[in-house]
């Protein structure tokens, strides 16, 4: 009798043990079968509304890549792309055949297309210089302006610099905890600027999201940074990341830096698909700066793989252009100038 109750729980046993390793290969089947389906070509991503939004995990995995993504190896080109008309307003409704990408000389195929709020990581570099003394208050404003148009997805980071930048709260901080640093800003020193946008690239290596991009505030040109011109312009390109600056200015430039700064700011933002919007009223800072925001969710995003592909890891000039139809006004495009292609 108890020799046959302990076969009869070996064979129980045994069963369940079939049974389980079976369940594990059907698991482990699918998902290979589910990895191997998946493709970028096969991607579609759902054009926003002002109803619906998709939720994080929904959205497109080509706007989720690494900290450098127009050098992955599928060699796709992804052009965020805002379009304003003769008065400066931005145009939406626009189709993919609305658009031209030039590839150098090249036109080229539009892969992908789509206009859709996406999460981005954010980041807010304020200058807090003694010069912004009795604008300070109002930059603070401006910021909480901005971030009241942000996703609720998005991630934030903030820097703040005068003699040397300094990052006051990486990724993870909350609009709240960016708004009680602010409150704690107290301008002195000289102005890194030049710096404190270098620190903001290198802050995005961090970043979740595909689409990145960093709000600058600041009322003169640099005078006290380490990095020069040409190496910030250079790390610029290769960053992927959009620019977009505020410049507070007086009617009269107390130095040369002062009076090349509006100019300094606008060749970097303009070098990543932003803009750089000069303020001679500090009253008028906040209302930019909930532009900027609004131009941040109401961008297009042309992807495209290059017909002729290069792997020479140089730098390659490309031009949005729009075409234009019958009796339509003559539109600006803002787009990045380039990409770095992959290396052998």
């Amino acid at each position: 009798m108890l020799q046959h109750t302990v076969s009869s729980r070996a064979n129980r046993l045994s069963l369940l043990l079939l049974f389980t390793q079976a369940i594990l290969f059907v698991g482990q089947f699918g998902a290979t079968t589910a990895l191997a389906q998946i493709s970028l070509d096969e991607v579609h991503v759902t054009p926003n509304s002002s109803a619906f939004r998709l939720p994080p995990t929904e959205v497109d995995r080509s706007l989720q890549a690494s900290a450098k993504p127009i050098k992955v190896s599928v060699d796709l080109v992804l052009v965020p792309v805002t379009v304003t008309d003769p008065m400066d307003r931005i145009v939406t409704g626009l189709d993919r055949e609305d658009f031209e990408i030039r590839d150098g000389k090249e036109s080229q195929e539009i892969r992908h297309f789509s206009r859709e709020d996406a999460p981005v990581s954010l980041g807010i570099i304020l200058d807090s210089s003694g010069s912004m003394k009795d604008k300070v208050e109002r930059a603070r404003e401006a910021v909480t302006e901005f971030l009241t148009t942000a996703n609720m997805q998005d991630e934030f980071f903030l820097i703040r610099f005068a003699d040397k930048p300094e990052t006051i709260s990486g990724f993870g901080a909350s609009v709240e905890d960016i708004q009680s640093h602010l409150v704690m800003t107290i301008p002195k020193g000289r102005t890194a600027l030049l710096d404190a946008v270098y620190l903001g690239i290198s802050q995005m290596k961090q970043a979740r999201f595909q689409r990145r991009a960093l709000l600058v505030i600041s009322d003169g040109g640099d005078n006290h940074s380490r990095y020069t011109e040409g190496e910030l312009k250079s790390l610029v390109k290769e960053a992927d990341v959009t620019i977009y600056a505020i410049g507070i200015y007086d009617h009269y430039f107390a130095s040369q830096e002062e009076a090349l700064g509006p100019a300094l700011l606008d060749e970097i933002a303009t070098s990543t698909g932003g803009r750089a919007f000069t303020v001679d009223n500090p009253n008028e800072l906040s209302k930019v700066a909930r532009r900027i925001g609004v131009t941040l969710r109401d961008q297009y995003l042309l992807g495209y793989r290059p017909s002729a592909v290069r792997r020479d890891g140089k730098w390659h000039k490309i031009k949005v252009r729009m075409r234009l139809r019958k009796h339509s006004p003559q539109f600006h495009v803002y787009a990045k100038s380039g990409y770095y292609a992959p290396s052998p």
